[in-house]
């Protein structure tokens, strides 16, 4: 059995899920654990303290463009914007990714 479903609803099932996404990346900073984590808190456990800030005082390979998804001297509301524009950038990627898949 075949279930025909419209254009126009799978339209209306992408538009809720961008929806959905832009809203738990605004609220996500608001909601956010201020406590290390999994990753952080499993390299403790690993890791003497002196080893573990030794690397996280070492020099990155690649400069991050919003390091610890934040946006310098904005608060929270640069962390917004940063998980915003990171949720557009990612959504972008993945439709471009779909469109060159499908031809």
């Amino acid at each position: 059995m075949s279930v025909n479903v419209s254009s126009g609803t799978n339209m209306k099932f992408l538009y809720a899920g961008i929806a959905i996404a832009l809203l738990i990346s605004v609220l996500a900073p608001f909601l956010a654990s201020p406590d290390p984590d999994g990753l952080e808190s499993a390299a403790g456990g690993v890791v003497d303290e002196k080893t573990l800030s030794e690397l996280e005082g070492a020099e990155p390979f690649v400069e991050s463009p919003m390091p610890d998804y934040s946006i310098e001297g904005q608060g929270k509301m640069g962390e917004v914007l940063a998980i915003v524009a990171g949720t557009l950038l990612v959504l972008g990627i993945s439709f471009a990714l779909g469109k060159a898949a499908k031809k």
